[in-house]
């Protein structure tokens, strides 16, 4: 006869192996699209350009024609992060439609441009599956290497600093324009990346708790050589200027007074 380990004992491994079953719950959950459907991407093959995509992980606008998302958004809190090692497995993404042709890792080979997350790989850390989700190519941009080796990553870093202290965050990213072709015009690179943080408080709180004083941090970073060594609070902008560069509408399911005082504002130097 096979033995069973009693409930709780179960429950204190799985919550030391650092996936509990409340948090498995919660993430399966997640609305990554709370703060809104900024290009009001559907589901619809015709849509090829602007395709949702809703994943576990993330939800994203899917461009067919650039070989690229136009934005990826997604949820961070402290349930997501652990100490599972990046998993390093790009790969085409096979939930895209049968007769779409999908994006390859080796279609970056030798382009000049890193394979760039948009939901990080550090950012889903608390399960092989999770951290795996993000290397799917569809969460994938062209990358100058001092872009995403730069600014980049240093917010990437500095978002999951805030989460250490117990903040929890709404975060879309993208980019707008187009650089040449890579991959026989298989992909094609954009020219700026974009990415808006919502911070709260505390984990828990949704869209309902955004107030005119809820902290959002929006940047407008160069794609392109000779970063590297820059601050990312150099580039920080309005959520309204992104809205002028990229003709989607953010923030959509927020009040729209409190919507209209957060997108034309600055976030502080101090942060």
């Amino acid at each position: 006869m096979r033995s069973h380990l009693p409930i709780t004992a179960f429950l204190c491994l799985t919550l030391l192996s650092g996936c509990s079953v409340l948090s498995k719950f919660t993430q399966s959950s997640v609305d990554h699209l709370a703060l809104g459907n900024p290009s009001q991407a559907r589901v619809v093959l015709a849509n090829s350009n602007n395709y949702l995509m809703k994943k576990p992980q993330f939800a994203l606008s899917y461009n067919r024609s650039k070989g690229i998302p136009n934005w990826v958004s997604w949820q961070l809190d402290q349930t997501w992060l652990g100490d599972i090692d990046r998993r390093n497995d790009f790969r085409a993404d096979q939930s895209l439609p049968a007769q779409w042709e999908k994006v390859e890792p080796r279609d970056y080979t030798r382009s000049g441009y890193d394979r760039g997350h948009m939901t990080p790989s550090g950012d889903r850390t608390n399960s092989e599956i999770n951290n795996s989700a993000t290397f799917v190519m569809t969460n994938i941009v062209p990358q100058r290497p001092d872009n995403n080796r730069g600014p980049w990553v240093d917010l990437e870093n500095y978002c999951r600093g805030l989460v250490d202290e117990g903040k929890a965050l709404f975060i879309i990213a993208g980019g707008y324009g187009e650089q040449a072709e890579i991959a026989k015009g298989k992909v094609i690179p954009p020219q700026n990346l974009w990415k808006i943080i919502v911070v709260m408080d505390k984990t828990g709180l949704g869209v309902p708790a955004i107030s005119l004083t809820t902290p959002v941090i929006a940047v407008d970073i160069p794609n392109k050589q000779g970063i590297k060594t820059h601050e990312w609070k150099r580039y920080i902008v309005t959520v309204d200027s992104l809205e002028k560069n990229t003709g989607y509408n953010f923030l959509s399911n927020i009040p729209e007074p409190i919507q209209n005082r957060l997108e034309n504002q600055i976030a502080p130097s101090n942060l």
